[in-house]
């Protein structure tokens, strides 16, 4: 229909009344961003003529989006998270921060509990035939380029078939497994011992692989890491690297990739040594630089629900 409605007596005053916004009880800051995000609803249902068969078509798939435990990985899909991270990288530059390993996004697969060693960290739990190994290491620093004792590096990655453990859904992985966290000694030095992940796609059947396929979209990402990195000192840090080749490394569904963060893949031999499956391997060193507080305050700390386990 041609008539827009948003600008109206009524529908104004809808919108105060279901935000509650001339009640004092209520939590303002919520109520503010209730009553701002339905007005856009509302002006976009006018704006586009969005019918009530579309609006509760759009109900029904966020039911199913619940149902399916996909909110988080549609945020990814959507560039939701690549775009908070963006406005933190505008924050920084703001406030005259340069420098620092790029952040990046989390995304929805981390787990709380990992039994966290000292330097080196052996992650491959459970065998895997189908995936070579896999050492990571390098260095904690600042921006001065010291190197930073105590500070947490946290690891995770997906198996050859794609899939995380604790969220695999042939049940074949244990909570733990290609899951690492280890602490830096005085050299601030970290290492993961662990096995080549491959890139995954999201559920073909789930929520998130739907809307996609409406926009005419894929929902795969490359082969890649994650990472937090946390310090007393510093701010946290979140990100990740894709491994280098992975055809995917500038098409990703969640829009993760950053030039910084395609470290080179060296061939070495000398694994059985290290103790991994194999002798010839492959390494990757990625050196992780960390941002001082704001005045004295770490403002890259995300809180979210997160998934747990116990070791």
């Amino acid at each position: 229909m041609s008539v827009k409605v948003i600008d109206t007596k009524e529908v104004q005053a809808l919108l105060t009344a279901a935000a509650n916004l001339e009640d004092k009880n209520g939590d303002a800051r919520f109520k503010q961003i209730v009553h701002r995000l339905l007005s856009d609803l509302f002006k976009a249902i006018d704006d586009l003529d969005i019918t009530p068969d579309e609006v509760w078509a759009g109900i029904n798939y966020f039911n199913k989006l619940g149902q399916d435990g996909e909110a988080a990985l549609l945020a990814a899909g959507v560039g939701l998270e690549k775009y908070l991270d963006i406005r933190m990288d505008a924050a920084d530059k703001e406030a005259g921060l340069n420098g620092g390993t790029p952040r990046t996004i989390e995304g929805p697969l981390y787990v709380v509990g990992t039994p966290v060693h000292d330097g080196v960290s052996k992650m491959d739990i459970n065998p895997d035939p189908d995936a070579g190994p896999l050492v990571i290491r390098g260095t904690v620093v600042g921006l001065d380029g010291s190197p930073v004792a105590g500070a947490l590096v946290e690891c995770w990655h997906a198996n050859s078939k794609g899939f995380y453990s604790h969220f695999d859904p042939t049940g074949a992985q244990s909570d733990f497994n290609l899951r690492g966290a280890v602490k830096t000694g005085a050299d601030g030095k970290y290492e993961f011992r662990t096995l080549m992940p491959v890139g995954y796609g999201c559920p073909p059947h789930g929520s998130t692989q739907k809307l996609l396929n409406v926009l005419g979209r894929h929902g795969n990402r490359p082969a890649h890491v994650h990472f937090f990195v946390i310090s007393d000192k510093y701010r946290k840090l979140t990100t990740q690297f894709n491994i280098e080749g992975d055809p995917l490394i500038w098409d990703d569904f969640a829009y993760a990739t950053r030039e910084e963060l395609i470290p080179h893949v060296i061939e070495k031999t000398g694994g059985t040594a290290l103790g991994l499956k194999a002798d010839a391997y492959k390494e990757i060193e990625f050196n992780f630089t960390l941002t001082p507080l704001i005045q004295g305050k770490d403002n890259q700390i995300v809180n979210r629900l997160r998934a747990s386990a116990t070791a």
